[in-house]
């Protein structure tokens, strides 16, 4: 088992939210993994993952030049398997019918919830974070109108928001990633949750892969990613979504969210749903059709 550092760092949101962009776009990132949230009016923060040494002091010198009014901190984490521990400690995440969690919350929880079985992984996408969470409670709402249909989930990490929507009804779902360690995960869960007849996991950046395009149009397309690429996404999205057809965005901090209005609006989309949590933002779009 591997050791892990952690690099954090508070302050004003636009310092930590410049941080946070440094981190997350460097290519190749010294960082495993990045978040910042809010933790008071006044104050928020920022926590990054690094895989060892050198990689938490290239953390803190990127912080650092980006941001000098920042002073980044970093401690050793336990040489433990913490995404496992991690999640195993969490409980488990209501979003209307849906309840998400391992197995080991699972087999306690009282019966009448569409139950999605997310073991311990590497994979971004347990429910708890605000971002899955806005989807999911943006599909439960979704759910009340119309089923899912034909669904496409772009940047799918464990396969969350695809297995809830084929529980729920969706007739077949295509769940694409970068990550080919997600594309693994995602079939795995989809194993585990029995619903692998009408699934299927790719590896795949944005939407003009063949698979996405003989399989499109799309009446469900999740994009839960970050706010600079869904604007990047915004006309390739539109384009395979089928008339009547929403798109469930998320990915956004709130104040990111005119930029990716802006993007969306300008495809003759039509804003049907917002939801925040914990600073984060989850839109929802609807494609017009005929009879709108």
């Amino acid at each position: 088992m591997r050791a892990m550092f952690k690099v954090f760092a508070t302050g004003p949101r636009a310092a930590i939210e410049a941080a946070w962009d440094a981190l997350a776009w460097a290519d190749p990132s010294p960082a495993d993994a990045v978040d910042a949230k809010e933790e008071s009016r006044t104050a928020w923060r920022l926590d990054a993952y690094a895989a060892d040494a050198e990689a938490t002091e290239a953390c803190c010198v990127l912080i650092r030049e980006t941001v000098p009014e920042l002073s980044p901190s970093f401690e050793a984490l336990e040489d433990r398997d913490w995404v496992k521990l991690s999640l195993e400690g969490l409980p488990a995440v209501t979003a209307g019918r849906f309840i998400v969690a391992g197995s080991h919350v699972l087999a306690e929880t009282s019966p009448g919830k569409t139950a999605v079985l997310v073991e311990a992984g590497p994979a971004f996408g347990t429910g708890h974070h605000g971002t899955t969470l806005g989807c999911l409670l943006a599909l439960n709402t979704l759910l009340r109108q119309r089923p899912p249909g034909r669904v496409l989930d772009l940047g799918t990490g464990t396969g969350v928001l695809a297995i809830a929507a084929l529980k729920a009804g969706a007739k077949f779902a295509l769940a694409t990633d970068i990550d080919a360690d997600s594309v693994d995960t995602a079939w795995e869960n989809a194993r585990t949750n029995q619903a692998t007849a009408r699934f299927k996991a790719i590896r795949a950046t944005g939407t003009h892969h063949r698979q996405i395009q003989t399989r499109a149009p799309y009446d469900t397309v999740f994009a839960n990613i970050l706010a600079k690429p869904l604007v990047r996404l915004a006309p390739g999205i539109a384009s395979v979504l089928a008339p009547k057809g929403r798109v469930i965005l998320s990915g956004l901090l709130t104040h990111q969210e005119p930029m990716v209005r802006g993007a969306f609006a300008g495809r003759g989309l039509v804003l049907d749903q917002r939801i925040r949590r914990d600073g984060w933002s989850t839109l929802v779009y609807r494609k017009p059709g005929n009879a709108d």
